[in-house]
């Protein structure tokens, strides 16, 4: 093992190769839901969920392999959370969008993200958006992936008077989301690794037991990837109705990346003394090439991993801790029957589980400046209540610029913005 610690410097960050796989193993059991999650969101969209299932791994494990062999971060990536979201439910059932389509618009966001990491826009573009848009749009998308998950557990429901209302509580599969939910938050608290997947394991296991689910097996073949692979429409997103589309993912996309590398940076030992993050091109390169990766084989938007944090905490600082993730990513491949009988009660919980982690951005938004909160806040409602994370972005940005130009405070408004709330006006007014 002395050529990975020579390869990885695991020695001179203070950690052991035992250390790196055990981090690995933490890591991927907070976040090897999105196996279940993610083909369960896009195959509402039209896409194969067998196909989606493999090009979920493909894309975690090749982009994580990246990041752990070649950036040396002790990340992993995966199809994003609300990303996801935003492409079945904004541009496919709410835009009318073919997935080939969409599937284009994810394969330019990543090559226009590539572009940004390659150059020096990069940190112009991050430092440009206001951290109270960032913040609001973060809460918000946990807004869009909760009123999802609610929806497809049957826990919210469509009312003729008030447009949403409560489900059947006294049914079985909505006491199971529940149950599940519940089994989440009380292993999170206890800190178990894995607490979502023990918690979408359990409610389906007593949902298969009880008839509320149907069980179809553990282990089978490896799905055809063929439905979807190459299946993008590149021409299809360059069109001017889809320029807002591609804008949208690559935001998200860009700042989630950016907030996940840059939060886990300090306690990874990646700042060195001059206070700049070691490898951090490097990250934000494998990062987007994930998502090029990702649009090929079939699946939104790949992204850096907020759960790395687990892997971190438990030791892990090099890029074998990502390296141990991608292989764990990689024996899930047989699993597709397991992975098609989860029901929508079990999911649904951890979609609202996990959106309860993205609320936390409010916490840190200026609530003393109504020309920061204002703003923020109002992209955020409008997520979930227009089911687009498009429209929330947009109007934030508006909003934003309006505000701070009325109140004589434009000076606050950099260019960045202010060409955003731009598109977005052209967008409204011209369709």
């Amino acid at each position: 093992m002395q050529w990975l610690d020579n390869y990885f410097g695991i020695s001179a960050k203070g950690s052991t190769v035992k250390t790196e796989a055990l981090a690995g193993l933490a890591t991927f059991l907070t976040m090897a839901y999105i196996i279940v999650v993610n083909p369960a969101i896009l195959s509402n969209a039209g896409l194969d969920f067998g196909s989606v299932f493999v090009a979920t791994i493909i894309a975690a494990a090749v982009g994580t392999s990246i990041m752990g062999w070649w950036a040396k971060w002790p990340v992993a990536l995966a199809p994003g959370m609300g990303l996801n979201a935003f492409f079945t439910f904004g541009v496919v059932l709410g835009m009318k969008q073919p997935w080939e389509v969409a599937l284009g618009a994810v394969f330019v966001s990543g090559v226009l993200f590539l572009g940004l990491s390659l150059t020096g826009l990069r940190e112009w573009v991050i430092n440009s958006i206001p951290k109270s848009l960032k913040l609001g749009i973060g809460a918000g998308i946990g807004m869009f992936l909760a009123i999802i998950g609610l929806k497809n557990a049957g826990v919210v429901i469509d009312h003729p008077a008030t447009l949403v209302g409560l489900g059947d509580v006294s049914s079985l599969p909505v006491i199971l989301f529940f149950a599940g939910f519940a089994v989440m938050a009380v292993l999170d608290k206890l800190r178990v690794p894995g607490g979502i997947v023990i918690g979408i394991l359990a409610a389906s296991i007593v949902g298969w037991l009880t008839g509320a689910a149907e069980f179809g097996g553990v282990i089978g073949s490896v799905p055809s990837i063929e439905p979807t692979m190459l299946k993008l429409d590149i021409a299809g997103a360059l069109t001017a109705t889809m320029i807002g589309v591609v804008f949208a993912l690559l935001f998200v996309d860009f700042f989630d990346t950016a907030g996940t590398l840059t939060s886990v940076a300090n306690i990874a030992g990646k700042i060195g003394p001059d206070g700049k993050i070691e490898n951090i091109g490097r990250a934000v390169i494998s990062d987007s090439l994930a998502t090029i990766i990702g649009a090929l084989f079939g699946t939104s938007n790949t992204t850096s991993y907020i759960e790395s944090a687990a892997g971190i905490k438990e030791g892990g600082r090099t890029g074998l801790t990502a390296v141990v993730v991608a292989i764990l990513f990689v024996l899930c491949l047989g699993f597709a029957p397991l992975a098609q009988s989860i029901p929508a009660f079990a999911t649904g919980a951890a979609l609202v589980f996990v959106a309860t982690h993205f609320m936390r951005n409010l916490l840190d938004i200026d609530w003393d400046d109504a020309s920061e909160y204002a703003p923020a806040i109002l992209g955020a409602i409008l997520m979930p209540l227009t089911f687009s994370i498009a429209n929330g972005i947009a109007i934030g940005f508006i909003a934003y610029a309006v505000i701070k130009i009325a109140s004589g405070r434009i000076n606050e408004a950099n260019p960045a913005v202010l060409f955003v709330a731009a598109l977005g006006v052209a967008h409204y007014a011209f369709g």
